[in-house]
């Protein structure tokens, strides 16, 4: 197939579409989406706590959550409950279920059925790096984007960088789309503060209130977790238990 970028280790795509034609042929999955899902998912395994992905924000989520016996994250970008921004949850106890609904690195969580998918984000890139490296030859980073308002997806920088912050510590032989995105990474990795606050996301979340999540999410190299998902929920692979892989 011309997309699926078969000739090499290591490949990149983006959203839905692009998970869907590279993980068939992947030894595994990263999903990225920096400045909320990932970021939230590695705050919430770093503290023995699991995430559940969904894809809808609307009266189905109750459901799903109720169904889980889980907690719902709020739909809505909050400081005071649980919801999509990493500083809500930082927090959390350990054990807690919560759903996370989002249109975009969840949904793309949701609807992946590859037995080894992982999500990633700058603060653990290199945890989750190291645990791919010797345990999967072909892996397919996935940058979630964000959506226009008519709902076509929006590639953003900060999912770009988040791509390249994995795929710059593989081994292996590199699509172009995969070196495109490394060298993004490569161009910001001295600032990742500045680029976060200054790409089109990162301002809109501070124009929010929500700046902290912005320098959150540009830590680098702090978390050792490895989300990866399991069943129905993202577990830490380098701390769970045995039983908690399903």
């Amino acid at each position: 197939m011309l997309f699926d970028q078969a000739e090499y280790d290591l490949r990149c795509e983006w959203g839905l579409p692009g998970l869907l034609c590279l993980a068939r042929i992947s030894d595994a999955v990263v999903v990225v989406d920096v400045l909320s899902f990932s970021t939230a998912v590695d705050c919430i395994a770093a503290r023995g706590a699991f995430a559940l992905p969904y894809p809808c924000r609307d009266d189905s989520a109750a459901r799903y959550a109720e169904n889980k016996c889980a907690v719902l994250a709020s739909p809505q970008r909050s400081h005071d409950t649980y919801s999509l921004s990493p500083s809500s949850v930082r927090n959390i106890a350990a054990g807690t279920l919560l759903v996370l609904p989002s249109p975009n690195g969840s949904a793309l969580s949701f609807s992946s059925h590859h037995a080894r998918t992982f999500t990633a984000c700058l603060r653990n890139a290199p945890a989750v790096a190291a645990s791919l490296t010797g345990s999967a030859l072909s892996v397919a980073v996935i940058p979630a984007g964000e959506q226009w308002d008519d709902g076509t997806l929006r590639p953003c920088l900060e999912d770009w960088i988040g791509a390249g912050a994995v795929l710059s510590l593989l081994p292996g032989r590199r699509s172009p789309e995969a070196e495109l995105a490394v060298a993004a990474f490569e161009r910001f990795c001295g600032d990742l503060a500045g680029a976060l606050s200054h790409c089109g996301s990162g301002k809109e979340l501070i124009e929010r209130g929500f700046g902290c999540d912005v320098r959150l999410a540009s830590e680098y190299g702090v978390s050792s977790a490895v989300p990866l998902l399991s069943g129905d929920r993202f577990v830490d692979y380098i701390n769970c238990s045995s039983s908690e892989i399903r």
